[in-house]
């Protein structure tokens, strides 16, 4: 998926052109800011595996400079345990780039991990504009939007087209399908990613942002959770499990399995990011030129999809915090950006890539993904996301598995999220 205290010492300033991008050196006198060096790359496994080519063109131009990528699991579950054991671990650790989920950034400013960044220096109008939000904490810049993100539905449009029927806008739709239209062609109905990790509190989220509710305000210290809209959301997921048009087999898929059982012709509809558009629709796949993708569906029209993607942070104690701005900037250059879309099959923070002609004809969600991003709203936020994503995993795959009614399960989760908070 994708596929998450004291503010770090040190502002990165002083831009000058480079290359044809923007880049930062240190201001006189600061401490703690000065150098350029080589640097360590930390992200999720890469798998699309694009970010070595596009590293390896920096480290031709930057022989003093160069990056050595440290891939973690793709787990997004896995590569948060490695990476803050590393920056808990004090003086200046393994990592000095770091490749983190939008949502890691509030924890990790709050507890002094990733240094603020100098906001002015960056050409964040020329993003798309939520994804700047969630660089952001406690009013000041922390990191740069890499990629961004929004789920989408994949379909298959072969099967659609032959049962009569246009993709589903409303829930009731979507169930009606997966119900009566999948098994007549052999399918699966509707998947999404039901294993207990990060991808759960996604669906979840979505779930109930669609039905109208929330789960948490005021930057995590107000739980809103029990609400009607989220016992409708969860009660959506868990009903579909109840009555089978969502597979059994879909409590253990993270995204990569997901994806695959879409791309092996196994499923009517899927809940996926687009790299998985991407890889169905490439050589190979036995669904290629087949699949159609529009926005999620809610109880009466389009749902919300939650906020997705990774933003760029530099550690607090990195080695050269010079040449870790700089190839921040590199890496969300336009031309860069125009390539983490063509060679990765992720969604850029540009927002003019989105409106290029030859883009769109070579990635026809593109436009559906702009509308999705811009609607789309992040998950809980929280310094203690960690605690508060596993909460909800927790909670909700009871629903989804029938240890508990929704309506217990959210009674439950809000009073487990109330504990996190300190309530």
């Amino acid at each position: 998926m994708r596929w998450m205290r004291a503010a770090g010492r040190g502002l990165l300033v002083l831009a000058v052109v480079l290359s044809g991008y923007v880049a930062f050196g240190a201001r006189a006198g600061e401490t703690g800011t000065g150098g350029r060096g080589p640097l360590t790359l930390a992200t999720a496994g890469d798998l699309t595996s694009y970010l070595g080519p596009l590293l390896r063109g920096w480290n031709r131009t930057h022989p003093g400079e160069k990056v050595t990528l440290v891939e973690l699991p793709d787990s997004a579950d896995e590569t948060y345990a490695q990476m803050t054991t590393d920056l808990r671990g004090g003086d200046r650790g393994r990592f000095d780039v770091l490749n983190i989920d939008v949502n890691w950034t509030a924890e990790f400013a709050a507890a002094g991990w990733i240094r603020p960044l100098p906001g002015d220096r960056f050409p964040l109008r020329s993003f798309l504009r939520p994804v700047v939000r969630t660089a952001r904490y406690d009013g000041r810049l922390y990191a740069v939007p890499y990629v961004t993100n929004a789920g989408l539905l994949l379909y298959r449009k072969d099967v659609l087209a032959k049962a009569g029927v246009p993709p589903p806008r409303t829930w009731a739709e979507l169930e009606r399908d997966a119900r009566t239209i999948a098994p007549r062609y052999g399918l699966d109905g509707y998947a999404g990613q039901f294993l207990p990790y990060e991808g759960l509190t996604v669906n979840a989220a979505e779930a109930v942002y669609s039905a109208g509710g929330t789960i948490l305000g005021d930057e995590g210290a107000r739980v809103t959770v029990d609400s009607d809209a989220a016992r409708e959301g969860i009660g959506f997921l868990a009903r579909g499990l109840r009555e089978g048009w969502i597979p059994k087999a879909a409590l253990t898929y993270k995204e990569e399995e997901s994806k695959e059982a879409f791309r092996d012709g196994r499923l009517l509809f899927l809940r996926n990011w687009p790299y998985a558009y991407a890889a169905a629709s490439a050589r190979g796949s036995k669904v290629a030129g087949r699949v159609g993708a529009v926005p999620l569906p809610g109880p009466d029209g389009p749902g919300k999809s939650v906020l997705g993607g990774s933003n760029l942070a530099v550690n607090t104690h990195a080695r050269h915090p010079d040449s870790a701005a700089r190839l921040i900037a590199y890496l969300t250059s336009e031309r860069v950006q125009r390539q983490v879309l063509t060679r990765g099959a992720l969604p850029p923070v540009r927002a003019a890539l989105y409106d290029d002609p030859d883009l769109i004809a070579r990635f026809p969600y593109l436009p559906t993904l702009r509308a999705a991003v811009m609607s789309a709203e992040p998950r809980p936020t929280s310094p203690h996301y960690d605690q508060v994503s596993l909460v909800v995993q927790a909670v909700v795959h009871d629903a989804l598995t029938g240890r508990q009614t929704p309506s217990a399960a959210v009674r439950r989760l809000a009073r487990e999220l109330d504990a996190v908070a300190g309530r």
